[in-house]
């Protein structure tokens, strides 16, 4: 195989999602690097390829792209695989591939499975343009803080942990409105797939109603806010008017909800009291 950085997007559950592009860089690779060697070689030995791996994650990325692209300089393939999907995008992968830019080593994409798209896909939202989140901090203060700046007229797409998934959505329906709809999708391409669209003030509810329904992987795709040209007035004089009938917080958040300006925003600048 001719010698470059290649991309390859393996399976995100389903082992039959591979295509035969992606197996034959596999197989015909000098190198594969792999986010876990452990998992990729579950793939690997499925199809039958015996390939050299070595492993390429977040703690070792840095030393590990180096004896990567010293290899790559010496005319070696290589395949860059992560534990699922696409490498790059939410995982491990950006440094390798920024450092064969800059040394001219060609990199070859070879396209695949995504979460992300998957579950844009099965969503339903107007998706000519949409914002991919990747994962919302853990802390909940710092969630809450990253939410206030998404209200977007697109829809947005968030990978998120099972064991926080509950206060994820609990978030969301605080930040956005209990009717704001939002794509639940679990275990996409796997036994236990589910694919749920629902309003926001129903989440919480539906991921508690099955003993199984907070395991695995989750992906999750906020609906599309309403556009910005319908968010009119003046951000002080609303917060102003809204503070005389509301706590500061509601005030701040129904205000930004009119105005379309981040809540964090108006919170933090002293309003004018209307006369």
């Amino acid at each position: 195989m001719p010698a470059a950085l290649y991309i390859v997007a393996t399976p995100i559950g389903n082992l039959q999602d591979a295509s035969p592009r992606a197996l034959e860089a596999l197989r015909r690779a000098d190198i594969v690097a792999c986010e876990d060697t452990r998992v990729s070689r579950t793939l690997l030995g499925r199809h039958g390829i015996a390939a050299r791996t070595l492993s390429l994650h977040g703690h070792n990325e840095r030393k590990r792209s180096a004896e990567l692209l010293a290899a790559l300089r010496e005319g070696k393939s290589v395949a860059l695989v992560s534990d699922a999907g696409t490498p790059g995008i939410a995982d491990p992968g950006a440094l390798l591939v920024e450092a064969a830019h800059r040394a001219g080593v060609r990199v070859v994409p070879v396209p695949g499975p995504n979460a992300a798209a998957a579950a844009l896909s099965a969503a339903g939202f107007p998706a000519d343009r949409y914002l991919f989140a990747g994962f919302l901090p853990p802390a909940a203060a710092a969630r809450r803080k990253a939410l206030e700046a998404l209200d977007l007229p697109c829809p947005i797409v968030f990978y998120e942990a099972p064991h926080r998934v509950l206060d994820a959505v609990a978030d969301l329906a605080a930040c956005f409105g209990a009717e704001r709809e939002l794509v639940i999708a679990r275990e996409l391409t796997k036994q236990f797939e589910e694919v749920a669209r629902l309003p926001l003030g129903a989440a919480r509810d539906w991921l508690l109603a099955g003993p199984h329904r907070q395991q695995g992987e989750f992906v999750l795709v906020l609906g599309p806010g309403a556009p910005r040209e319908v968010r009119t007035g003046d951000p002080e004089k609303v917060l102003s008017i809204l503070l005389e009938a509301l706590p500061p917080g509601q005030a701040a958040r129904l205000a930004s909800r009119i105005t379309g300006v981040p809540r964090n925003r108006l919170y933090r600048k002293p309003p004018r009291r209307s006369k």
